[in-house]
């Protein structure tokens, strides 16, 4: 699986900047190196870990001046000899630099490649691995920090004590098995038994972590939905601080749906702003009211914004009775003006559900909304503490499928089943763990894995 040429690609991000960077990883990157730079010596003369001022240079054409780094393997992110140019940002200038590179020895650097040879070299495990997208791509406080708790390896460490556990109690069964004149197994369901549990424990915590877990990396989908032109759009420009969407006195400006993601520092709403939903003869305003009718069904969050200036209509009436199964907020707009409906008004209709006050022009009750989604969806609080969440769906299957072969255990324990059945649902259970930090699996799940990384990662 692990091929040893040596690879190049732009790690930077391709757009003009102040300095962008080419890292090479292989036994020739720095042989490969020496033929374009010019320095006060040979890079393959200096030591490890160290950055040298220098020329780049195709034959006798300068193209950069540059910085360069030179890190030998182990100690490095692959493991392998890796060197860095740290040129200009200019796009042009990358692009040539990397293709002199590539002319002089290396080839391009799949997406995920680095990462991948350090996750075969043994630098970190696959859950690591899969936390290092998560931290490019994170989009909130919160999502960065239990990314990089996972970088930093809680995550396998859990993992990795669970398995070790598991496997103890394997290789007592099998030795007991093998010599039961002097190991013993009487009894041994009950020990068992007290073992298992705390991992079910552990693993159960896991699991529902994950649905925080997909709230904090993904957002919480969140639908705004109302009449036309009761400050739909409004809202959605206020809390994405810029002109996302258009806003006119004209009902039914928005036809689509407008998606943004929100940031409220420690957490992040996907929004996505809706056709105003009325009763209309307009034919592509109608497919506009349809899809924002069925957006409801999808999200983990309704927005129903309520212009409360005007007394309530059979359109809002009708809106309403279509919500009230869903996770509603209901935000009573233009607060700062005269206001026609009141919180008894709308609970006449929608009982229960939480009423907020705002004004989207004055930006006012725009914290009690931060306050109430998070006490809705983090019971108040977002924090990490020691406390680890699965944003993951291939390492929550895998826990699924762990918890599944723990629980036969347990079910062969009650029936007094011979002690060679707890064997094969422990070692599916280990195996399945395994599989959360890469091992046991086979080389097309971890090229597929790979391959959606960005590239130069």
């Amino acid at each position: 699986m692990l091929e040893k040429d040596t690879i190049a690609a732009i790690s930077t991000g391709l757009s003009e900047g102040g300095i962008g960077m080419i890292r090479i990883s292989g036994d020739d990157a720095i042989e490969i190196c020496d033929k374009i730079y010019k320095g006060k010596q040979k890079l393959i003369d200096v030591e490890s870990h160290t950055i040298h001022y220098g020329h780049i240079y195709d034959g006798d054409t300068l193209l950069d001046e540059v910085m360069v780094s030179v890190m030998r393997g182990p100690r490095t992110y692959t493991r392998e000899d890796v060197v860095e140019i740290n040129c200009h940002g200019s796009v042009f200038l990358l692009k040539e630099i990397l293709s002199l590179v590539l002319r002089s020895g290396a080839r391009p650097a799949q997406p995920g490649e680095f990462t991948k040879r350090a996750f075969l070299n043994g630098r970190i495990d696959l859950s690591q691995a899969e936390s290092v997208m998560d931290v490019i791509s994170s989009q909130n406080e919160i999502a960065a920090k239990n990314s990089l708790r996972q970088l930093d390896g809680h995550l396998k460490n859990q993992i990795v004590s669970m398995r070790q556990k598991l496997i103890y109690e394997i290789a007592y069964i099998e030795s007991a098995l093998d010599d039961p004149e002097h190991i013993s197994l009487d009894g041994y369901g009950d020990h068992l038994s007290e073992v298992i549990r705390p991992i079910m424990d552990e693993i159960s915590k896991l699991i529902s972590s994950a649905k925080d877990g997909s709230f904090i990396k993904n957002g919480i989908k969140t639908v705004i939905v109302g009449k036309p032109n009761v400050g739909k759009s409004s809202l959605l420009n206020v809390l994405a601080k810029k002109e996302r969407a258009i806003v006119t006195d004209i009902p039914g400006t928005t036809r689509d749906t407008l998606e943004e993601m929100i940031s409220f520092g420690e957490f992040s709403l996907h929004m996505i702003d809706t056709a105003g939903i009325r009763d209309t003869d307009d034919k592509v305003e109608k497919i506009g009211v349809k899809k924002a009718i069925s957006m409801v069904d999808e999200a983990d969050l309704v927005l129903y914004v309520v212009d409360s200036t005007f007394a309530l209509d059979q359109d809002d009436f009708d809106l309403m009775e279509k919500i009230s199964d869903e996770k509603v907020i209901v935000l009573l707009n233009k607060s700062d003006l005269e206001v026609k409906v009141s919180e008894e008004d709308i609970l006449k209709h929608l009982p229960k559900k939480k009423i907020i006050s705002i004004s989207a022009k004055e930006h006012t009750g725009l914290d009690e909304l931060k306050e109430e989604i998070r006490s809705m969806f983090f019971s108040g609080e977002i924090a990490l503490n020691n406390e680890i969440f699965i944003t993951n769906e291939r390492q929550k299957f895998s826990l699924e499928e762990a918890n599944r072969s723990l629980s036969q255990v347990c079910g062969s324990i009650e029936n007094d089943m011979p002690e060679d059945f707890f064997s094969i649902d422990l070692m599916d259970a280990y195996e399945s763990l395994g599989k959360i930090i890469g091992e046991s699996l086979e080389e097309d799940l971890v090229n597929q894995i790979f391959s959606k990384f960005c590239m130069g990662k």
